[in-house]
């Protein structure tokens, strides 16, 4: 994916020239010309911004702090064609990562994103960091308790689901018109222990993950299979679902059954997530050692303070739910050496992407 560089100057010929440089260079480059314009196109997400230290609506300085706070993980270099010291102390102060003197030759202009973004990618291997270490905290607190709990859980819901057949054997031997107000009740009881035995189940599978010893799958025949299966809740809810996988995309090496267990899981999420009548979509594609799997949405998306919290361990942005389902998708994605991101759908919901390894 191509780097995201902002270039906010109100000189029309600078910032053609600075965008024809830094689109050669292979960067995906959007500009504006006031600070207001800056600010709405860099709520969209940039690593770099170039500013000009004079804009006709505000200083560099200003603008360069507002945009910290819009993504502190950002880095912002600063332009000006008046060099002084009390400017460069005022970029210093305001965050800016570098200070450049209009015109900078681009072997220099270069450097400087290229430091610039160095610095962004060291921050954003330290967040990751930090969020796995957290993970792994509650991985050995959910390990614990499922270790000290399943057993105790289990057995209960066992006798009880025993007591509910019984009940029910009873309740079928009465007369027709007496069995319907009886038998709701037990058939809602019974649904909710089944729910209380898949949480369990997803608890011991997240604590306990068992071993993937991976073979050649052929991705497309999963695919098939996942959007046949919720075909019909699809139908029901008039979600457009579609499907774009190539005839010859190549065979992942992984564990088909497992891999089934993260598309459906992806797949149903992204139903919840649209509107009836909405649209879902998953593609795949293949490049360099690797297979893509995409699931799109039109739905809302998700915001951007979720997505960093959505593969952790019981955080959850619906109004029920153990919060296990991702994170489970997470690990399974993981033990088969691959990775999970979420990204913006060009359908204007959420985009999950999984990459898996190919088959050798």
């Amino acid at each position: 994916m191509k780097r995201r560089l902002l270039v906010v100057d109100d000189n029309a010929a600078l910032v053609d020239n600075l965008r024809e440089i830094l689109d050669e260079a292979g960067y995906d480059v959007q500009t504006a010309g006031s600070a207001a314009q800056a600010l709405q196109v860099a709520a969209r997400g940039f690593d770099v911004a170039l500013v000009d230290m004079r804009l006709p609506d505000s200083s560099g300085t200003e603008l360069t702090e507002k945009l910290r706070a819009l993504s502190p993980e950002s880095a912002v270099v600063l332009l000006t064609g008046f060099a002084a010291l009390e400017t460069a102390i005022g970029a210093v102060r305001a965050g800016a990562f570098a200070y450049l003197i209009k015109p900078c030759a681009t072997p220099e202009l270069l450097l400087t994103v290229e430091q610039a973004l160095r610095q962004v990618s060291l921050h954003a291997e330290k967040r990751e960091l930090a969020r796995r270490a957290y993970v792994a905290e509650k991985l050995a607190a959910v390990g614990t308790m499922t270790a000290g709990l399943s057993h105790e859980i289990r057995n209960p819901l066992n006798g009880a689901a025993l007591q509910l057949t019984v009940l029910q054997r009873r309740v079928s031997k009465l007369p027709a018109e007496l069995q319907g107000p009886l038998l709701e009740p037990i058939t809602l009881v019974r649904s909710e222990i089944l729910r209380l035995e898949h949480l369990v189940q997803d608890f011991l599978l997240f604590a306990r993950p068992s071993e993937i010893r991976p073979v050649p799958v052929a991705a497309r025949e999963v695919i098939s299979a996942v959007a046949q299966l919720v075909g019909g809740e699809a139908e029901r809810r008039g979600v457009k679902l579609t499907s774009e996988v190539p005839e010859n995309l190549p065979l992942i090496a992984g564990d088909p059954e497992r891999l089934r267990q993260v598309l459906m899981n992806l797949l149903l999420n992204a139903l919840q997530a649209v509107p009836d009548g909405g649209t879902v979509r998953i593609c795949a594609t293949s490049a360099g050692n690797e297979a893509r799997i995409a699931i799109d949405d039109n739905g809302p998306g998700i915001a951007p303070s979720a997505r960093e919290h959505l593969f952790e361990p019981f955080f959850t942005t619906k109004a029920t739910g153990s919060g296990l389902g991702l994170p489970i998708c997470h690990a399974i994605v993981t033990q088969h050496g691959g990775h999970i991101s979420i990204e913006t759908s060009d359908l204007g919901g959420a985009r999950f992407v999984v990459s898996l390894p190919l088959a050798h």
